[in-house]
């Protein structure tokens, strides 16, 4: 049922963040990072380290936006502008990434278009990425 979705889905992350597009129709470029409005403070919720998780996810972020989406949401996310070419080797930087991949939570805001300014809301962790009838 709903509710049980909703109780597993304890806030959005940005593991999730940078997968979502703006979908609107006709806007086909420039879509992607959304931007993030937090009308509440990022939280941190610490979880379990996983390194194996955490260099699988490396290879398959789209690492500016990641980093972007970080910065947005605090300034106190200490990310490198690229990638290091010893990322996998580097335990202090596969935790630094875990924990904003995994532990910061975005728990009411708006993602935000740059193309067309569409705006989506986040309401208790859950972003919201339907479309208006007149957007499809």
């Amino acid at each position: 049922s709903r509710h049980f979705f909703c109780a597993l889905v304890k806030s959005m992350r940005l593991l999730t963040h940078n997968m979502l597009i703006c979908t609107v129709k006709g806007c086909d470029k420039d879509n992607f990072p959304l931007g993030i409005e937090l009308t509440e403070p990022a939280t941190v919720e610490e979880s379990e380290y996983k390194q194996e998780f955490t260099k699988r996810m490396i290879t398959r972020l789209d690492w500016p936006a990641f980093v972007t989406a970080g910065r947005q949401l605090s300034p106190d996310i200490i990310l490198p502008d690229e990638l290091p070419s010893n990322s996998e080797q580097d335990e202090t930087f596969l935790k630094n990434v875990h924990h904003v991949l995994l532990d910061v939570h975005v728990k009411e805001g708006k993602l935000v278009c740059k193309n067309c300014g569409r705006k989506y809301p986040v309401k208790r962790g859950v972003p919201n990425m339907l479309l208006n009838q007149d957007e499809l």
